[in-house]
């Protein structure tokens, strides 16, 4: 904060819309625990340092996620995978007693560039309906790759009560559905959450409406008021009766959570005392990857942070939309837009700067997969590959009308559409690396022609 003394009010509308006006102000849950553990480092004594620099646990994932990765494109720049986790273990399994496994809240990939002028911050929605592929059980066994909302995925790798395993499947599956390569991750635990709070004496709230939770252990009454960990907790996890009951709703108030308490550690916390409590807290809630294990690559990190201007700083969500519209059944689930969320993931893998008004505007009349009519024809004289590419689109809830072979074999995987259907054909050639969908008057009438060439890798197909 620059002196000025005001605090920042988080109003818990759900509306999502984070006030981020501050240079380097958060970056989300990455950036915030960050730039708070950096705060007043080089004031306190050598055994202290020490101390916090022990607390950050380390968890190497390499092992575990495999050598079939995505290629890095732009070298210099970074993708840090950032999860805001419960284990369920010790004084955290009185939250949510039914579950037994790792648990994740929060799923958000932050991107630094090679130049360092701007940054993103990715959040994904925990509902988001996507593959999760074979991942290290922790037991000896492997998982068989399905379809089910993205922070299983953390669930699933962390069944053995290990964060490595948990953030190896969580990047596995980051890595598979978007393109991207994780360069790290940060876990950051309930338990230090509530601890930084409290060493702040709370932090002020200023929700709408009532908010009366069991499974969030809330009640709150509405209007402005402070609340410490529990209440913090409970208010950054609750979604059902808040706003439209959405992820999306509840990321932006996560979002403007975090922003409230940078702000207020960076007025509050000038005595000795407070700021060993507040940073012992903060470093015993972090577990990242061998190589951000510590204070200097976190100092150094959020130095890179710091210089970015507010401008330049894009607060982004996956593009999505209810799967209800792809599957009536589907109540609870969210599909990710096609070709927009292809377009995000492939200018964050080759470092160009997202223009977040343009995404958004492009991503207020989505196109439903089921709205895509296609049929397959197989292109590369492998029996079978119409059918196999056919039912994988069709898990996507692409409606699949026909298959068969095409009139000659090819290299290159194409996607033909008549005149009228060119947002449909783009919303598929976006579920495959590398296609461009051709208009074509030749193309057969109604539905969209996907002719499937040898050049078209089965597990790139999203």
């Amino acid at each position: 904060m620059s002196g000025t003394g005001r605090r920042r009010r988080t109003s818990g509308s759900g509306a999502g819309k984070a006030r981020l006006t501050r240079r380097g102000r958060i970056l989300a849950w990455s950036a915030g625990v960050t730039s708070v553990v950096v705060l007043g480092i080089a004031g306190v004594g050598a055994w202290v340092y020490n101390d916090l620099d022990s607390n950050i646990k380390s968890a190497d994932v390499d092992d575990k996620i495999g050598g079939e990765r995505p290629e890095n494109l732009s070298p210099g720049s970074k993708n840090i995978l950032v999860v805001g986790s419960d284990s369920r273990d010790g004084a955290n399994a009185e939250y949510g007693k039914d579950l037994t496994t790792m648990q994740s809240d929060t799923l958000m990939v932050l991107h630094v560039p090679a130049n360092r002028e701007w940054a993103a911050v990715v959040s994904f929605p925990r509902d988001s309906w996507v593959e999760i592929p074979a991942c290290d059980k922790g037991d000896g066994s492997d998982s068989a790759p399905h379809h089910a909302k993205i922070n299983e995925a953390f669930a699933l790798g962390g069944s053995n009560g290990e964060v490595a395993g948990a953030a190896a499947c969580s990047i596995k599956t980051v890595e598979a559905n978007t393109g991207l390569r994780i360069d790290h991750f940060m876990s950051v635990d309930f338990q230090g959450f509530k601890g930084m709070v409290d060493a702040l004496d709370g932090i002020e709230v200023c929700p709408e409406q009532a908010i009366h939770s069991k499974k969030a252990r809330l009640d709150m009454d509405a209007g402005c008021q402070t609340v410490g960990g529990e209440q913090a907790l409970g208010y950054v996890r609750v979604r059902y009766g808040v706003g439209d009951g959405s992820d999306i709703g509840r990321i932006g108030r996560q979002q403007e959570f975090m922003n409230a308490l940078v702000e207020k550690a960076q007025a509050k916390l000038t005595s000795p005392k407070a700021l060993y409590g507040f940073l012992g807290s903060a470093t015993k809630s972090l577990t990242t990857d061998p190589d951000l294990a510590g204070i200097k690559p976190l100092t150094s990190l959020a130095s890179e942070l710091k210089g970015i201007p507010s401008d330049r700083l894009a607060f982004l969500t996956v593009p999505n939309y209810p799967r209800e519209a792809d599957v009536a059944s589907d109540l609870a689930n969210v599909a990710w837009q096609y070709p927009q969320a292809a377009d995000l993931f492939t200018s964050l893998a080759k470092d160009k700067e997202i223009d977040k008004k343009r995404l958004e505007a492009d991503t207020k009349n989505p196109v439903y997969a089921s709205s895509v009519r296609v049929q397959v024809l197989n292109g590369t004289g492998v029996s079978g590959r119409a059918a196999t590419v056919a039912e994988k689109l069709g898990r996507a809830g692409v409606t699949v009308v026909g298959k068969g072979n095409a009139p000659e074999n090819t290299g290159r995987t194409t996607v033909t559409y008549p005149a009228g259907l060119e947002k449909q054909a783009e919303a598929l050639a976006g579920r495959l690396t590398g296609v461009r969908a051709t208009q074509a008057s030749d193309a057969a009438a109604g539905v969209v022609t996907l002719v499937v060439g040898s050049d078209l890798e089965l597990d790139e197909i999203r």
